[in-house]
């Protein structure tokens, strides 16, 4: 090997070996720093705090009492009669009501169409005429047994009973008597037959639709009209399970529950209408699984009273005035805390307790024990939350007690 190579060798090596030490003091130097670091760094001691000032809150005063649940459902509307109208007797219909028009309202026994009743005026007729002839020949008859009475009584004794019966021309007059009666039940017919020209509606109703017109040749079993009743609807509401046994029906308590009825989508805002709760149907809802309740709405149409009408097969809102619950407190909802506590102020201090409750509606929570009369139950939402925290109840304005509870939370070592 040459001196240059071995030189050029010697350097590269020196190199490498100055890297190493450069690398090593580097290393080293990083230890050090992190020795120093975690040998010198300050410790977290406990300090206990105390609240300069206490919480501010809103209260509600608790109260015992008997309160009825509100048990807000949904409902259908329904018509309670119904009937489609059809003729008894075929003919052409001769004029039809001005009142037989969708929409229309109408009373019992109005005259809604009238059939041409020519040919059944015809028909009564001829059974009248056929009448008064089978009664005439029961005066001739009738005539003939008496001279057959005179003769018999000449004769006296003389004639058997049997013979007797025949002399009186008895069964000629039975004969003649049972045509008479089937010649008046022809007359009855006819003459019902002719009042069935005018087909009445059978009870105060509305006119949902018309199918005939002047002209029309109708017969029994063809559809003139679809009419509902004005007298009640029905309202067929879905209710929970177990809000059931809240419900008061007439069967069981002697009456319904009353039940206040909204249609927010169609009624002016505030507008309420009042029904009662009529049975229970005993099966459940195919596809909701719940139970139904059939609910009675007076004067749908509101004729008699100033209410807005209800439209049938509309979806309403039904709130159902439930069984009274006895000596419960009634808070509002919100104020049932997690895992059904309320907060309590008592002696200026927070108290967390624990409630049975027997019942929620969609506003109220009913609580049978956790809660006694004159309790003030804390309606402010609170950011630290413990018992024995102090309280204060506001007194000022509620628009000034917000920003004064933010400032309350300060809490100094």
């Amino acid at each position: 090997m040459t001196e240059a190579a071995v030189s050029k060798s010697k350097w590269r090596w020196l190199r490498i070996l100055g890297s190493m030490i450069a690398c090593t003091g580097i290393l080293g130097g990083a230890a050090a720093a992190i020795y120093y670091i975690n040998t010198t760094e300050p410790v977290a001691t406990q300090v206990k705090s105390v609240r300069k000032s206490a919480a501010l809150v809103e209260t509600t005063t608790a109260e015992r009492g008997d309160y009825s649940p509100q048990i807000e459902v949904l409902g259908t509307v329904q018509a309670a009669s119904e009937v489609l109208l059809s003729p008894r007797v075929s003919g052409q219909v001769s004029s039809l009501s001005q009142k037989f028009v969708p929409g229309g309202t109408v009373n019992a026994g109005d005259v809604l169409v009238q059939i041409d009743p020519t040919d059944f005026k015809n028909t009564l007729s001829i059974r009248k005429s056929e009448l008064e002839q089978v009664e005439a020949s029961l005066q001739i008859e009738e005539g003939r047994q008496l001279l057959a009475q005179q003769e018999l009584e000449l004769l006296q004794d003389t004639i058997k009973d049997l013979n007797r019966s025949l002399v009186l021309r008895e069964p000629q007059i039975a004969s003649i008597r049972a045509e008479v009666n089937a010649a008046k039940a022809e007359v009855q017919r006819a003459q019902i037959d002719l009042e069935r020209t005018e087909v009445k509606a059978p009870f105060d109703a509305q006119i949902l639709n018309r199918s005939v017109n002047v002209g029309s040749q109708v017969s029994p079993g063809d559809e003139l009209a679809r009419l509902v009743g004005l007298d009640e609807y029905w309202v067929m509401a879905s209710v929970p399970l177990r809000s059931l046994r809240w419900v008061e029906f007439p069967e069981i308590d002697g009456q319904g529950s009353e039940v206040i009825l909204r249609d927010s989508d169609t009624w002016l805002p505030g507008t309420e209408r009042t029904a009662v709760v009529s049975r229970l149907i005993g099966t459940l809802d195919d596809q909701t699984r719940l139970a139904r309740v059939l609910i009675t709405v007076a004067d749908p149409l509101g004729r008699e009273s100033d209410v807005p009408p209800l439209v049938l097969d509309t979806l309403i809102e039904a709130q159902i005035v439930g069984r009274p619950l006895e000596d419960v407190v009634r808070i509002e909802r919100e104020y049932v805390r997690d895992k059904d506590t309320v907060w309590v102020m008592k002696d200026s201090k927070l108290e967390i307790r624990s409630v049975e409750i027997v019942f929620r509606d969609a506003q109220y929570a009913y609580i049978s024990s956790g809660l006694e009369n004159d309790d003030e139950v804390v309606t402010t939402n609170l950011a630290t939350v413990a018992s024995g925290i102090p309280l204060r109840k506001i007194e000022s304005e509620p628009e000034t007690a917000d920003s004064s509870a933010s400032s309350t939370e300060e809490e100094t070592p």
